[in-house]
């Protein structure tokens, strides 16, 4: 299976339209070659962030080690920061992205 940046896109798409509807406020910045996530309009925070690869999307959650994860769903192994890899924006639902992305909201509230 190829990574196409159609499929890019399609994952985009979602990501903003999970985020849109828990955090209507959010915001994205450009910054460390993707988009950090701030939670409303003058947080100087980030909750996470959206990078592309030449092979997956990647959503990155800044505090994501001590986010409640029974499937196993988010990688990493660093102290705080936890990922999720989208390969098709199918992907996006099947790993449980909108509990996690209301876990990264709620903490940065």
């Amino acid at each position: 299976m190829t990574f196409s940046a159609t499929d890019a896109e399609a994952i985009h798409a979602v990501l903003r339209l999970i985020v849109e509807d828990l955090a209507p406020q959010a915001r994205y910045l450009p910054k460390y070659g993707g988009l950090v996530i701030a939670p409303t309009p003058d947080s100087d925070r980030f909750v996470g962030g959206i990078y592309t690869y030449s092979g997956h999307v990647s959503l990155e959650f800044s505090q994501g080690a001590s986010f409640d994860d029974p499937d196993a769903m988010l990688e990493g192994k660093g102290k705080m920061r936890r990922h999720l890899k989208f390969r098709s924006s199918g992907d996006v639902m099947a790993k449980g992205t909108e509990g996690f992305l209301r876990q990264a909201l709620a903490g940065a509230a």
